[in-house]
Formats: structure tokens, C-alpha cells, sequence
């Protein structure tokens, strides 16, 4: 009987003990100890809803006291509710804390809002207080007299609170600037008064207000350095030229080739005309049988005509005979 009464006493603990572990898991008795000496009215209600809701009341309650302390007025149901929508309850209080400090004017509407598109609300209350410096890549950009120029630049902003929520980062300033710089290099008369002015363009980009519709204030832009690229023109002139010098032999490989058509059918008419000399001269000793069967030919004639070719012939061999004998002799004074 007594190992029985020994058995259920250590049962009766163990689920006593059971019992007040969940006891104290859904009622955070520490915490609500803390929150009453810090002058933060949170219930024990409130504390086992947050458990029941699965928010953890050590979050609320913590940053609760924190804003307390630190003169905001918010309530453990406005911190829950930013908590179930996915919002860092701790960061948005610290930067409410630095924007007060500030004298920056930020709500706590405007700081979840903030939180919940995904900015660093509290980052972007230091860069309002502290501002940023954002160095742009080398930008290149050709004067009026053609030569590259490569700058580099320095902007410094600060993050503007109204437009957090829905305006542009970092990178639409970067493009602007760059925008900027090329159209002030591009609008020199040359590159040396951009050298020797490099001032010209910050005041000519800052003058266009590239930051509107941006989450940031432009405050300076400073030119870090500027270095001169290639001639642009020169190499545009001679691109040009070697164009044009290829254009130029094609046209006359057009010729050459037409020229080369022409001499080819002048060759082939040519030939024709050849053909049809020699079809002619076959025709001769037909129509000279014809002239003798008609009688308009005599044998007289005949004979005389044939004496007239062989004279003929005889005086253009004797006309090659002496003009080679002349080159021969002539050859063989000059041998001497």
C-alpha cells in the first residue's frame, strides 16, 4: 500500500510538473513581470493570445518596452499586426527611435510600409542622416572634336522617406548620371575644355533633377577623375576611307570584268566574221565554173587574172626577202 501511495506521488508530480512547464510556455510570467515594472500595460490575455496565434510575445513585448522607453506611443496590437504580415518588428522600432532622435519625420504606418516593400527602413534612416556616396563605373563619352573621354564620378545622396515606397534604387541614379555625363561630354565643343572644366558637368547633370521619382536626394556630384580614351573620329575617318577603298575596287573589278566580256565577244565576232570570209572564199571557185558555163569568163581572162595573183604573190615574198635580208645584215652590223 505504501509503494502504491509512493507510485501516484511521483505520478502527481511528474504531471505537476508537466503542467507547469505548459503553464509558463503559454503564460510568460518573466515577461509580463517586465512589462509591468516598465510601465507597458500588457495582459496575461494578451500574452497567452500571442502564444495561441504563434507570434512570440517576447518580440512584442521587448520591442513594446524598447518604444516605451523611447517616448513612442504603440500599442502590443499594432506590433502583432506588422509581425503576422511578415514585417521585422525590431528593425522598424529602432529606426522609429533614430528618425525621432532625427527629428525626421517617419509614422509607424509609414516605416512598416516601408519594411513591408522590402527596404531596410532603418538603413534608410541613417542615409537620411548620414548621407551615402555612390561611385558610378567609368563612363565613356566622345567630344565634338571626336576623342574619348572616360569619366569617372562621385554621387552623394540621401535617402528621401516620402518616396521609399515605390521609387527607384540605386541603379536608375547610376543610369541617369552616366546618361548625364555622356551628354555633357557630347556637347562639348572639344576635350579639352572638358578637361580643363571637369565642373561643367556636375552642374549640367545636377541641373537636369535626376532624382526625381527616385527613394533618394542627390546632394553632389563630384567628377573623381577623367581620362582621355582613343580618337574616335580619326578611327571613324578611317573605317570610312577603307570602306570607301573597298567599294572603289570593287567597282573597278566590275569594270575589269566588263572590259574582259567585251574583249571575249569581240573575239567571238571575230571568229565569225572569219567564218564567214573563208564560207565566202569557198563560194570563189563556184562562181568562177559558173562564169565560164555562162561564158561571162574566158580562158584569156582566166590566165590573166592567175598571172595578176602569182605577180602578186611573187612581190610580197621578194617584199619579205629583202626586209629580212635588211634585218639580217642590220643584225649582223650591230653583232660587229
Amino acid at each position: 500500500m505504501d509503494m502504491t501511495n509512493s507510485a501516484f506521488i511521483l505520478f502527481a508530480a511528474f504531471a505537476g510538473l508537466i503542467l507547469l512547464f505548459v503553464f509558463l510556455y503559454f503564460v510568460p510570467v518573466n515577461l509580463w513581470i517586465t512589462a509591468i515594472f516598465s510601465n507597458v500595460k500588457v495582459g496575461i490575455g494578451e500574452l497567452i493570445g500571442m502564444r495561441i496565434r504563434k507570434v512570440p510575445p517576447s518580440i512584442i513585448v521587448n520591442s513594446l518596452i524598447t518604444a516605451t522607453k523611447a517616448g513612442l506611443d504603440l500599442t502590443t496590437n499594432d506590433l502583432e499586426t506588422h509581425y503576422l504580415a511578415s514585417g521585422n518588428v525590431p528593425n522598424v522600432i529602432r529606426a522609429l527611435i533614430s528618425a525621432d532622435k532625427a527629428n525626421i519625420n517617419l509614422s509607424f504606418k509609414q516605416a512598416t510600409a516601408i519594411d513591408l516593400a522590402g527596404r531596410d527602413v532603418f538603413e534608410a534612416v541613417q542615409i537620411s542622416v548620414n548621407p551615402k556616396v555612390i561611385n558610378t563605373p567609368n563612363v565613356a563619352a566622345v567630344a565634338a572634336d571626336g576623342i574619348q573621354l572616360i569619366a569617372k564620378a562621385r554621387v552623394t545622396v540621401r535617402a528621401n522617406i516620402a518616396q521609399l515606397v515605390g521609387g527607384a534604387g540605386e541603379e536608375t541614379i547610376l543610369a541617369r548620371v552616366g546618361e548625364g555625363i555622356v551628354t555633357s561630354i557630347g556637347s562639348a565643343q572639344n576635350h579639352k575644355s572638358v578637361l580643363e572644366n571637369p565642373d561643367k558637368i556636375s552642374k549640367l547633370v545636377l541641373e537636369r533633377g535626376l532624382d526625381a521619382g527616385t527613394a533618394f536626394e542627390i546632394l553632389s556630384i563630384d567628377i573623381a577623375d577623367i581620362d582621355v580614351g582613343t580618337n574616335i573620329g580619326a578611327k571613324l575617318q578611317i573605317d570610312q576611307a577603307s570602306a570607301d577603298l573597298k567599294v572603289a575596287e570593287a567597282r573597278a573589278e566590275e569594270r575589269r570584268a566588263m572590259a574582259v566580256a567585251l574583249e571575249q565577244e569581240m573575239k567571238a565576232k571575230s571568229v565569225e566574221m572569219r567564218a564567214k570570209v573563208i564560207e565566202a572564199e569557198a563560194e570563189i571557185p563556184k562562181a568562177i565554173a559558173e562564169a565560164f558555163r555562162s561564158g561571162n569568163l574566158g580562158i584569156m581572162d582566166y590566165y590573166r587574172m592567175e598571172n595578176i595573183k602569182s605577180d602578186t604573190e611573187m612581190r610580197s615574198n621578194i617584199a619579205g626577202d629583202d626586209s629580212g635580208s635588211s634585218d639580217s645584215s642590220k643584225g649582223k652590223l650591230t653583232d660587229k
